[in-house]
Order: structure tokens, then C-alpha cells, then sequence
């Protein structure tokens, strides 16, 4: 429910979603104070093509001068030391280990709406808003703050916001959740913004060039060490550039000449060994799911139908979840081609809202 004449946080990137966000709530009667957070340090910065990272110079320059327009107070919040401990080595640590990290979720909790909270209540702000496509709201029902999916299926980001806590969403407001991007785009002409017509960024803010081999060789070298890969039943069918280079499913790079295409079913740190098969062998029909944690319920304790995301841009897939001790076993409805990858997160659904999730540890 929007509430004039409070004070709210705006996270804002310097993109069109955060800037439009700030100005509805301006146009709500809010007291609008715009925040980016410095995540990248000057090492980085000046090495990062202009433009291409949520991070960068050019977009703390861009958020700046929305703020501007838009007459509110603007502040720069240095977190790059925080952010490279607890985003970016969590991101090199996980490949390194055989997982694939979605370092988004991560930064969601920690840094942006941990940080921000913060700060907003030292600056007497009641709000924290951010320009993410998903709604909150408060449920007399299940007596709980919940994050619904949005309204535009195709910008989604409720997957993403799982592990926010109660407090958390207590306190936040998501203005875009019931707009397209299309509309969204339309506001920021319409009000003049000055970052309306700047392309999106498709890239991980800290890998602008989106050469994750190259960031991870420079950050973990071990990670790069040659290795055997092998079919399930352990025969040798090349040599591997190190298990940092391979995700679960990947079907490219593997350098390997085979009657049929071959993908990556499995990636063995300990051998440092890449496990290969043909695609029907990628089929999953279960995973195991850990480090929970619930938001639209207040946990599990009996086998519970929904739906369940595996990866960002994925459908939901309707699946039935059983609590196993810490874990939850996951076992969809139909066997899921392309399997899933260890380090993801599994975001459970009940239709639009958000239940839950954790991280897949196996299949």
C-alpha cells in the first residue's frame, strides 16, 4: 500500500528499473533519497568497458544525475570490499568447488538489502525500494510478509529475492511488480529521465565482457588444472582444461570427437575429473535441496505440492517437496530434461507467490 509523506530508499544502478522506481515514489508523495552502492573497486572500474556493468563509473554518473532530475537527495555508499568477501569470492570459491554459483541471490541479501536497510534507518527513512519485477505484500491469511511472481512473466526477478527475511520485506516496496517492461519503459520518456533510452545489461555486473573463463583463470588459477573427463563408467575420453571452466549441462568446449553430442553430467573435485554423457543421461527426475530458507511459509513439515524454478530464466516446473532432515527432496512431475546444477538455487512457488528455496546439493 503506498503511504505519502514517509521517506523511502531507493536502490538505484543508473538503469531505467531503479530510476523509474524512484520516480513513481516521488509521484506517490514519498520523501524519495536515492543510494548506489560502490561495489567495484577503482582497479576494476578502470578496467571495465564503459557502460557495461551496473558498477561502473558511468553508472553511479547516470544514477547521479536521475537524482538530479528528479530534485531528491543522492548518496554513494562504498561496499567493494564487502562485496568482493561475500559476492565475488563466493562466486569463484563455487566454481572452484564444482558448483554453479548465482551470485545474484547472494548480493540481493547481503549487499543490497542488507547495506541499504541499514542505511536507510540511520537516515530516519521508514522504506527501502528497489527496482526488481516482483510485488510484496503483507498476508492476514498466512500472517506473513510474502514476494509475488510479477506481472510480466519475461522480467520476473521474484527467484532472485527468496532469502529475504520477514524484517526485510517488511520494509520494502517493489513499485514495478505490476508493470511490463514495456510501460516502465514508457515512464522513463514520458518523465524525461535521462537514462530512458540505455540498454539493459545481460551480463554479471562484475564479468561486464561476459568472459567468466577469464575472470575465474585470473582469480583461481588451481581451479584451471588439466584432468581427465570420463563417461560414467569411468573411461577416459579426453583431457579437461580444469573443472573451473564447466557447468553441468554444458555441451561446447568439451574438445571431444563422439558418434553423438556429449554434455556435462558431473564435475568430481576431489579427482578433478569431468563427467560426461549423452543428453537422454542429463535427465533428472529429483534433486536435494539445502540451506533453506522459507518466506510464504513458516517451514515444512509434511510433503507439500507447488511448483519449482531451477535456474533464473527456467520455467516452473510442478514438482512435489518432501523435508528430509535439513534438506528437501524435490521430485517433479515429469522427468526434467537438461538436468540441474549443483550451487543453483531451487525457489519453490505456491502459483504466484513465493514459498521458499535453498540450494540444489545433488540429483
Amino acid at each position: 500500500m503506498i503511504r505519502s509523506q514517509e521517506t523511502v530508499v531507493v536502490a538505484m544502478s543508473g538503469g531505467v528499473d531503479s530510476s523509474v522506481a524512484a520516480y513513481l515514489l516521488r509521484e506517490a508523495g514519498y520523501r524519495v533519497i536515492g543510494i548506489t552502492l560502490k561495489t567495484w573497486t577503482k582497479e576494476l572500474c578502470d578496467t571495465t568497458p564503459k557502460g557495461q556493468t551496473c558498477c561502473s563509473t558511468r553508472d553511479i554518473e547516470d544514477a547521479r544525475s536521475v537524482a538530479a532530475h528528479l530534485g531528491i537527495p543522492f548518496y554513494v555508499i562504498e561496499v567493494s570490499e564487502k562485496f568482493q568477501s561475500e559476492v565475488m569470492d563466493y562466486f569463484v570459491r563455487g566454481y572452484s568447488e564444482g558448483l554453479t554459483p548465482n551470485p545474484c541471490v547472494v548480493c540481493n541479501r547481503q549487499i543490497k538489502t542488507g547495506i541499504l536497510l541499514e542505511r536507510a534507518r540511520a537516515l530516519g527513512a521508514q522504506w527501502l525500494a528497489t527496482g526488481h519485477y516482483a510485488s510484496v505484500e503483507w498476508s492476514a491469511e498466512r500472517g506473513r510478509h510474502l514476494i509475488r511472481q510479477a506481472m510480466d512473466p519475461n522480467k520476473d526477478q521474484s527467484y532472485v529475492l527468496f532469502q529475504l527475511t520477514q524484517e526485510q520485506l517488511s520494509q520494502m516496496i517493489l513499485p514495478l511488480g505490476d508493470k511490463p517492461k514495456g510501460k516502465v519503459r514508457e515512464l522513463a520518456r514520458e518523465a524525461g529521465l535521462p537514462v530512458a533510452e540505455k540498454p539493459e545489461s545481460m551480463e554479471l555486473c562484475f564479468i561486464p565482457d561476459g568472459d567468466t573463463q577469464k575472470f575465474l583463470k585470473a582469480k583461481s588459477p588451481q581451479s584451471f588444472i588439466a584432468g581427465d573427463i570420463v563417461d560414467r563408467t569411468g573411461r577416459v575420453l579426453g583431457t579437461h582444461q580444469g573443472i573451473g571452466a564447466y557447468t553441468v549441462g554444458q555441451r561446447k568446449g568439451l574438445g571431444i570427437a563422439h558418434a553423438t553430442p556429449l554434455y556435462v553430467l558431473g564435475l568430481d573435485k576431489l579427482s578433478n575429473r569431468v563427467i560426461v554423457g549423452e543428453e537422454e543421461e542429463l535427465t533428472t527426475v529429483s534433486c536435494s535441496v539445502e540451506e533453506l530458507h522459507w518466506m510464504g511459509i513458516s517451514g515444512l513439515d509434511a510433503p507439500l505440492e507447488g511448483e519449482v524454478k531451477v535456474r533464473y530464466r527456467s520455467q516452473k516446473l510442478p514438482a512435489r517437496f518432501t523435508p528430509a532432515g535439513s534438506k528437501v527432496h524435490v521430485e517433479f512431475k515429469d522427468p526434467l530434461a537438461g538436468g540441474v546444477s549443483p550451487g543453483q538455487a531451487a525457489v519453490f512457488y505456491d502459483g504466484d507467490i513465493v514459498l521458499g528455496g535453498g540450494w540444489i546439493s545433488s540429483s
